[in-house]
């Protein structure tokens, strides 16, 4: 089962950064990589089953969101290759935070994993997931 897994270290508190990611539909904090979200449906944003429209070819649903574990899970059901459903079944993408003792930030760490006889999702995930990571720590330095 192919899978990646990136983190950073966040300079904010945990509740702070978790109160940026748990909403579902909102990636106002990465503007260079994010640049259309569309709702769809009306589930709320922290609401098991919220789904949204990423860039307008990633289509996701929000399966697991645990505010007391600073834990969110979501499926990828439809998107470009190589993480269309003709390249990969059952993508979960999970978002995990925890505090870092040492910088009194914030440990965000962002992986995925799915089924796939390819492996060529794994680096396409892997910038992407940089690239998110990166941005959500600069938007805690403005």
């Amino acid at each position: 089962m192919p899978s990646t897994s990136q983190s950073i270290v966040v300079p904010a508190p945990v509740d702070e950064v978790w109160a940026r990611l748990s909403n579902f539909h909102d990636f106002s904090w990465a503007p260079n990589v994010i640049t259309h979200v569309d709702k769809v449906g009306e589930r709320a944003a922290s609401e098991v089953g919220a789904k949204r429209i990423l860039n307008q070819v990633f289509h996701e649903t929000l399966i697991e969101i645990d505010a007391d574990q600073h834990l969110l899970r979501y499926s990828i059901d439809d998107g470009p290759s190589p993480v269309a459903p003709r390249d990969v079944s059952n993508y979960i993408g999970s978002i995990r935070l925890a505090p870092d003792p040492d910088s009194g930030g914030t440990l965000v760490e962002w992986s995925s994993r799915w089924e796939s006889k390819s492996e060529d999702a794994v680096e396409f995930c892997h910038g992407i997931y940089v690239a998110l990571l990166g941005a959500l720590a600069k938007s805690f330095q403005q």
